[in-house]
């Protein structure tokens, strides 16, 4: 094939992607992705975000009370306003789990992060609960209590997952 002819395809896929995602549909898979197709659960988080806001209550409480409140003036309100936003990105930014052919991907703290599965030990599932323990680093633990994640669903895809690649899989 000709490059010119390849990259004409591409962008025909590109335009083809973005109407199919504005309807809601999933997308063509492109010739650079190989085909790899993800399986994604998506959580809600909602502590972290309930967190920052009681800690921002409190310290308006505090500070409105005290006598030297007169004196603090803008940067006040900037730090409560910084709150604030910070409580909103984390209710924005969703945690999610995807399984992949040969990986899991997750939102961290620091960014998505993936497991390869010669690093993953093992996979254990228990109600509301799923753990997914690493040869190097912390394991990575889903909850529907902290996260509003499909732990059933999950637990489900991750079966089959780790019959696929051969991981040790526990449910308790």
């Amino acid at each position: 094939m000709s490059r010119s002819w390849e990259r004409k395809v591409q962008k025909n896929q590109s335009q083809i992607n973005k109407q199919r995602k504005k309807h809601g549909q999933a997308p063509l898979m492109s010739a650079k992705s190989g085909g790899v197709k993800l399986d994604t659960f998506k959580g809600r988080s909602y502590l972290m975000p309930a967190f920052l806001l009681l800690f921002i209550l409190f310290y308006v409480i505090v500070t409105v009370s005290a006598d030297t409140y007169k004196q603090t003036g803008n940067m006040f309100w900037l730090t409560v306003a910084c709150y604030v936003i910070l409580a909103l990105l984390f209710t924005l930014r969703r945690p999610y789990l995807s399984v992949g052919s040969d990986f899991i991907r997750s939102r961290r703290f620091t960014g998505d992060r993936s497991i390869y599965v010669n690093n993953i030990k093992s996979i254990s599932s228990q109600k509301g609960y799923i753990v997914v323990e690493q040869h190097k680093g912390g394991n990575w633990v889903f909850s529907r209590v902290m996260n509003r994640f499909p732990t059933d669903q999950m637990a489900e895809r991750l079966r089959t997952f780790s019959a696929q690649h051969g991981i040790s899989f526990t449910e308790k």
